[in-house]
């Protein structure tokens, strides 16, 4: 499978057409590339422009894409089928039922898709924003197998992870959108600790730049990324391939299954068979002597 993650730039975008010139642009320049993963909430560029504001609240640009939604995912779709990749085009603020979910869809080369929701809230999500916990995790089948999404913050919790491990997935995209060094250190360094404990590749793909036109936008930080299990056959460092920090662009790397099934049996270490499954005892003080 050849993966392309993408660090999206976030830009003053007027019009959802637009917004569709620009996926349609940065898809073309991932020519190659099977499986394309984009940023969680890159389309929220669009936000203040779908409230009709130079510069909107939190709350007007979380309405307009709320109430834009159906029309953002049929451009992605559209995208999908236009260049016939898999396109996981990052999330979107979707409603489900009464509540406002961050979803992410994956999409096959002929419009059908799925989604993966978020299931832990960041602070800003949840108090801020109003955005709800989703579906718990998924796993989706692809042309090359089984694969998971884990949105962003997900990618921090080793269990959500482990869980569409367990259920056949061997390569884990995460679209994320962080405003901080602290916040991208956080996810890369999961992502890294998690193809590790797992001996499984994770794709990371953030926003980057600053946006003073949008509230939930202001400032991002990152650099994409693909990592794969520290043992033999791979990067001594995990690190199959990095973009420059807050460098917009693609990085892409052919990722091998059979290589995953191979570490696992012939590395120095078994970490996705050494998980541990019974319950650990909780720990006691030791006695000093």
């Amino acid at each position: 499978m050849i993966l392309a993650a993408l660090a999206w730039p976030v830009e003053p975008t007027p019009s959802i057409g637009a917004y569709a010139d620009k996926l349609d642009r940065w898809i073309g320049e991932a020519a190659g590339a099977e499986l394309l993963l984009m940023p969680e909430y890159a389309c929220v560029e669009l936000g203040a422009a779908l409230a009709g504001q130079s510069v909107a609240t939190e709350a007007e640009e979380l309405r307009a894409m709320v109430a834009h939604a159906p029309e953002l995912l049929a451009v992605m779709r559209d995208a999908a089928r236009r260049h016939q990749v898999w396109l996981q085009p990052g999330t979107l603020p979707m409603t489900r039922g009464n509540a406002v979910v961050n979803r992410a869809p994956l999409i096959r080369p002929d419009g059908t898709l799925a989604f993966q929701d978020k299931s832990k809230m960041t602070r800003f999500e949840s108090e801020r924003w109003g955005v709800s916990a989703g579906h718990p995790p998924a796993v989706f089948d692809t042309d090359w197998g089984r694969i998971g999404i884990a949105i962003c913050y997900d990618a921090e919790f080793p269990k959500l992870i482990r869980a569409q491990v367990e259920a056949g997935a061997w390569c884990v995209l995460v679209p994320t959108c962080t405003d901080s060094l602290h916040g991208y250190n956080r996810v890369r360094f999961s992502a890294q600790a998690r193809a590790v404990e797992n001996q499984v590749y994770l794709a990371v793909a953030p926003t980057v730049g600053l946006a003073p036109h949008s509230t939930a936008l202001d400032e991002n930080h990152g650099a994409a990324s693909i990592h794969g299990p520290v043992d033999r056959g791979f990067p001594a460092d995990g690190v199959i391939v990095q973009g420059g920090l807050d460098q917009p662009g693609w990085v892409r790397a052919r990722l091998d299954r059979a290589a995953i099934a191979r570490v696992r049996e012939e590395g120095a270490v078994r970490n996705h068979r050494d998980w541990p499954t019974a319950p650990i005892p909780t720990p006691q003080p030791a006695g000093f002597a």
